[in-house]
């Protein structure tokens, strides 16, 4: 069910990076996450293998993207082929005198190009918002203990330790929950806080306010206390 890829590390033991970033998460239960991640609750990743996945995965940052404005975004939805296509069609049913054909073909460019405009720009300013949104310390396990590191050094396989006021710099899968409970708003719209559970989530394909085992990045803890293993 869960392939991993191994490498050797530098003391000569095999270093197991998760290879599967598409697990269902909610449905898998805290052990075997952990096993899926190679992780241990207790004593965390040792630095040695954290440094190993950061250079397999990368910082944990969101891509700098150049910020598009509304305009060149409007300008995107016209470039498809499919879009020409449509526009071509409208301007033969113009050269025919097919003007109520011309008017609908043109209705669904401007249709399907305001659709487009609309989900881009709102995903732009939802990555623009989690960038200002970013933490700069976490809490962690590491090599046996607690320590504070910097988010953009966290991996999948980190121990995260949640308390009240805590920014989630990463996803994760929770592992323990005292009081847990996390705002989801800038994710879900949800304006309440969601009361969050350790255990394994069955049943189908489930929505992501009702993943309750789960927490997101750029959500925040509104109270109680809790330890989640990152994976992604």
């Amino acid at each position: 069910m869960r392939e991993m890829q191994d490498k050797t590390s530098e003391r000569g033991r095999p270093s197991v990076l998760p290879a599967n970033p598409n697990l269902p998460w909610y449905r898998l239960s805290p052990s075997e996450a952990l096993e899926a991640l190679a992780s241990d609750p207790t004593t965390g990743l040792e630095s040695a293998e954290a440094r190993r996945r950061r250079h397999h995965y990368g910082p944990n940052e969101l891509a700098d993207l150049r910020r598009r404005s509304p305009l060149s975004i409007l300008l995107e939805q016209f470039r498809g082929a499919l879009v020409l296509l449509l526009l071509g069609a409208a301007g033969v049913s113009l050269a025919l005198r097919e003007v109520r054909d011309a008017v609908a073909i043109l209705a669904i460019v401007a249709l399907n190009a305001a659709m487009g405009f609309v989900q881009e720009y709102r995903a732009e300013k939802a990555m623009a918002a989690l960038k200002r949104l970013a933490v700069p310390r976490v809490r962690v396990r590491r090599d046996g203990g607690p320590a504070e590191i910097s988010a953009s050094e966290l991996v999948p396989g980190d121990i995260l330790i949640l308390a009240a006021g805590d920014r989630l710099a990463a996803d994760g899968r929770l592992l323990e929950c005292a009081d847990l409970q996390v705002e989801e708003a800038a994710l879900t719209g949800e304006s309440e806080a969601v009361i969050k559970q350790a255990e394994a989530l069955e049943g189908p394909e489930l929505a992501l306010g009702d993943r309750r085992n789960l927490v997101f990045l750029g959500t925040s803890v509104a109270q109680g206390r809790g330890k989640a293993v990152v994976n992604a």
